[in-house]
């Protein structure tokens, strides 16, 4: 493989919404072609006076790009999510630079809960659970049935899943961060 084939991989982030709780969490691995590099990446970021909560899986530096894009969106719409997140997809989608920015961003502030890509998507879960990254399937599995089958608090239900997605998952790792909004 040449250096150019290589690609950045692992990163599972998971949000999960159960009564007024929201967390998001995270895996701390990332990859470089098959070499674990990193062991505790934090891959969570609170914005807009930690009264947002953001995960991402992607790039590195596009998704420090997009966090500073939102946070200001947040600004410009006095901590309005949902119009930040819906200006960011539409920015995100048409703005020349911005649509080679590989990311996908995971965006809470407790009271609503959004999926937002580059490719103009803003999406919120019918159920309360949203995962991206190279575990988000495993992720997402897990904290459905969690979900529904315990009474788990959200937070729980979240490092159970993302433990479950690092035991499937070559790309995760069980160093996990828990974030509550």
């Amino acid at each position: 493989m040449n250096f150019r084939d290589m690609v950045f991989h692992g990163t599972t982030i998971l949000l999960v919404k159960r009564g007024n709780s929201v967390v998001i969490a995270g895996d701390g691995q990332v990859s470089f072609g098959d070499t674990v590099i990193k062991q505790n990446a934090r891959k969570i970021r609170r914005v807009y006076n930690d009264r947002v909560l953001v995960g991402f899986a992607g790039a590195t530096a596009d998704a420090f790009a997009l966090f500073s894009r939102l946070e200001a969106k947040l600004e410009q719409f006095q901590g309005n999510l949902n119009r930040a997140a819906v200006e960011l997809a539409q920015e995100w989608r048409t703005d020349r630079a911005l649509r080679h920015l590989e990311a996908l961003l995971l965006a809470t502030d407790g009271k609503s809960t959004y999926l937002i890509s580059g490719t103009g998507d803003v999406i919120e879960p019918d159920d309360g659970v949203l995962a991206v990254g190279s575990g988000g399937v495993y992720a997402l599995a897990a904290a459905r049935a969690l979900l529904r089958h315990t009474k788990l608090p959200a937070g729980k239900i979240a490092r159970e899943a993302l433990q479950i997605a690092s035991e499937i998952c070559v790309f995760t790792n069980s160093e996990i961060i828990v974030e509550e909004i």
